[in-house]
């Protein structure tokens, strides 16, 4: 093995506010490259003749997490970064020690104009000492450095200001594997597993096998064993999870557990809502996947509306739409398209087109009041991220606040009581990659003018055991006084019922690398108390009176009773191509009101539904279409024909009323 000099390592360390090293290639250990790592940027450049050509900046801001592990025998010094290693006591032929830093900066795509986030991944070798120890302990200080100058990048956005709360230790993520095109399952593996890997953030995965099964899981399952959930599907599943945690008996607090959304369906319209807050330039596909992937590891969350929609027979929440008439019908008549994807609603919208309907009903808001506008006061969000005192906030202990003590924590129970963990074996996937020579190299990202990003994901078969984290902090005051109703919900989801598969069963418990599972401490038998219930009772709706019962005076009735369309909006987007309501937010207390009376010919309509793709519409000067900004709706549909769409799911004719609630549930946004 080579013999690097010692005379280098004593240049590393800290100068002023910037950490300064000097590392060598993982592959090639005569390439060597001076590390600097300020508050806000990792500066990496190639110590050779023509330094100016060499040089490139990581902004902190776009790294996810960083891990450090020793070389080990068979290795043969051809390493990369490999986040199911970390730590480690250093034995071995080798006594080289890495570090390996994981970007998803934006960068130009290929084939087309604009940019979208992409993997960079660097990778160092420490220059060995005589003592493996040694070299892993200052790749474990490189480590953490990076770690904790990552996790003070908090973006400014439009007066939003990101509070500070320990980073959570558990994520419940509930995939549907039938939902859009049945891929969600090979999309998680291939992008977002790895991702939560690279971030230290562990996860365990529950595989819905049939309509309904989020919503009985989140209905059952101790959510003081989880730091949030996230969905892996379409919008339908959030609206069962939604439904679900609205009728425990601990609705209060469970309906501010954080909610994630990875889009793996055919609409996705809250992934792209939440893509869109993020200020992002637009995306699609698997680079709407990667983005939320990205914006779930740096965990940031704000409050969430939710719409209470009350029916004759039954009451539902909602966190997206409502629609009657021609958006409904396309929503529904286009299932039949489902394994085309997204393109099933282009398809939907022209047979509708063909045979444009008019619904006759009755339509009453209660438009936004007016009133004097106060100074601008910024919208609070909570960051998984370490704890850190501030003005408003006393600094918690947490368990698993350092990422790289998380790697030690015990095992977390199951999500579901009737799923089952079923450990199988786990290949070390990164290191056969490795040593089939396919290993990333730090020389072209730093040489080249445009990195390329290798976004090759290995899946990870193992089950691991989830980390327990620290009792959770008490839920900041609800500002509202109100519960829900006894009245269970009977969701009329219109998902397609999964068919079961064997692995469909069972619940995969992923943590962030460390110790192997057996040494792991057992699951904690006694969970820490929840925090002091809410007084119990309905979530009352204050601005509705009973379905049946005269409107208040305030209250403003459209005159016209023929619609082609009426379209409530909660969020930005009606899909991932449609820009349905730009000036939403997820926490705005409105609801966005469209609808379009009849007389408007199709060629207008097509017109407008092709402006929504760049949320253009109000200004297209389409006739009959109306805007308004409501804080509560009723309709009473009058002809038979026409359906009634919650969040994309059929509940029937109707007639309906809803009332949104700010603020009442938790969104991770970016």
């Amino acid at each position: 093995m080579e013999k690097e000099p010692d005379s280098s390592r004593q240049q590393n360390g800290w100068v002023g506010a910037a950490l300064h090293g000097e590392f060598s290639d993982p592959l090639d250990h005569r390439l060597r490259y001076s590390v600097s790592l300020t508050e806000s940027a990792l500066t990496v450049q190639m110590i050779s003749s023509q330094p100016a050509r060499s040089k490139a900046v990581f902004l902190l801001a776009d790294c996810v997490g960083c891990h450090a592990y020793p070389e080990r025998d068979g290795d043969g010094g051809n390493v990369a970064a490999d986040p199911g290693r970390d730590g480690g006591n250093g034995d071995g032929g080798d006594a080289g020690a890495y570090f390996a830093v994981y970007f998803y900066p934006f960068r130009g795509r290929w084939m087309s104009g604009g940019s979208a986030r992409q993997k960079v991944e660097q990778v160092f070798r420490v220059v060995p000492l005589p003592d493996p120890a040694a070299n892993l302990r200052e790749a474990q200080r490189w480590a953490r450095a990076i770690r904790d100058a990552a996790a003070k990048q908090i973006p400014r956005r439009n007066g939003v200001v990101y509070a500070q709360v320990p980073r959570p230790c558990r994520l419940m993520v509930l995939l549907n594997p039938q939902s859009g095109r049945g891929q969600a399952m090979q999309l998680f593996t291939a992008h977002v597993q790895n991702m939560l890997i690279e971030a230290g953030v562990p996860y365990t995965l529950v595989i819905t096998d049939r309509r309904n099964h989020a919503r009985e899981v989140v209905r059952k399952a101790d959510l003081r064993q989880w730091d949030a959930l996230v969905i892996m599907s379409g919008d339908g599943l959030l609206f069962e999870v939604i439904n679900g945690l609205m009728e425990r008996e601990d609705w209060r607090e469970a309906v501010r557990t954080p909610l994630g959304i990875l889009p793996g369906g055919s609409g996705n319209a809250l992934a792209a809502s939440v893509h869109h807050y993020s200020q992002a330039p637009p995306a699609w596909g698997e680079e709407l996947l990667l983005s939320c992937g990205f914006l779930l590891c740096k965990g940031l969350v704000s409050p969430l509306d939710l719409v209470s929609v009350q029916l004759p027979s039954r009451r539902l929440f909602s966190f997206l739409s409502l629609a009657w008439g021609f958006v409904a019908d396309v929503d529904l008549d286009s299932e039949r398209y489902r394994t085309v994807g997204a393109v099933r609603f282009l398809l939907g919208t022209l047979l509708r087109l063909a045979s444009l309907r008019v619904y006759r009903g009755r339509l009453a808001f209660l438009p936004l009041e007016a009133e004097p506008e106060a100074p601008p006061t910024p919208r609070t969000a909570r960051r998984w991220a370490r704890a850190r005192p501030t003005d408003h906030a006393q600094e918690r202990p947490s368990f698993c606040s350092n990422p790289a003590s998380a790697l030690r924590c015990g095992s977390a129970p199951s999500a579901s009581p009737s799923p089952s963990a079923s450990p199988s074996p786990s290949p070390n996937n990164n290191r056969s990659e490795r040593r089939r020579g396919r290993v990333p190299s730090n020389r072209n990202a730093v040489t080249a003018e445009t990195d390329q990003t290798d976004n090759r994901t290995r899946t990870r078969t193992e089950t691991r055991t989830d980390p327990p984290s620290d009792p959770p902090s008490d839920p900041p005051s609800d500002p509202h006084d109100d519960t829900l109703t006894d009245q269970k919900t009977n969701n009329q989801t219109d998902n397609q019922t999964n068919q079961q598969t064997d692995h469909q069963n069972q619940n995969h418990t992923h943590a962030p690398p460390g110790p192997s599972p057996a040494s792991n401490p057992a699951p904690n038998p006694n969970p820490s108390p929840a925090p002091d219930p809410a007084p119990r009772g309905p979530l009352l709706d204050p601005l509705l009176p009973p379905l049946g019962q005269p409107l208040p005076d305030s209250w403003r009735r459209v005159e016209q009773q023929d619609f082609v369309l009426v379209l409530a909006m909660f969020q930005s987007h009606l899909s991932e191509e449609l820009w349905a309501a730009p000036g939403a937010a997820p926490d705005d207390g409105l609801i966005h009101l469209f609808y379009v009376g009849a007389g408007v010919s199709r060629a207008a309509l097509l017109r407008l539904f092709l402006a929504m793709e760049r949320g253009a519409h109000l200004e297209c000067g389409v006739p009959h279409l109306v805007y308004e900004r409501v804080r509560a709706l009723r309709l009473e549909p009058l002809s038979p024909q026409g359906t009634i769409t919650v969040d994309g799911e059929l509940v029937g004719p109707g007639p309906l009323q809803a009332q949104v609630h700010p603020g009442l549930a938790r969104l991770v946004c970016g």
